[in-house]
């Protein structure tokens, strides 16, 4: 069916399916107020799981599912010491991801209003 009126152009795309599939993967990880607060503690340097559960309140299996999903996703890397497994952020990126997002939604009232 043809538009009831007429454009300058229609617009094409820039992303090809995979690009756009895997920023949605990304993305999806970053959609969890408990991986975002991770990320959050994550941001000034290495942490272990169990600073993570005590800093979050949330049990160490719960810590660690939600590590994995954020490992899985390129968001964060791991480093093993003894026994302890240190966390960080894979890269500015990520920071600047979290912060960008952050800053945007508070912006547009956190997604209750604004146009």
């Amino acid at each position: 069916m043809a538009p009831d009126h007429e454009h300058p152009s229609t617009p094409s795309a820039t992303l090809d399916e995979a690009s756009l599939d895997e920023g949605a993967r990304l993305l999806s990880a970053l959609g969890d107020t408990e991986r975002l607060r991770i990320l959050d503690l994550i941001g000034d340097g290495e942490v272990c799981v169990s600073q993570l559960a005590e800093a979050t309140g949330a049990g160490m299996t719960t810590v660690s599912q939600r590590l994995r999903v954020l490992r899985e996703r390129g968001l964060i890397t791991s480093r093993r010491e003894g026994k302890h497994i240190y966390y960080a952020l894979a890269d500015e990126h990520v920071s600047d991801l979290v912060q960008i997002g952050i800053s945007h939604a508070l912006e547009i009232g956190g997604g209750r209003g604004g146009s």
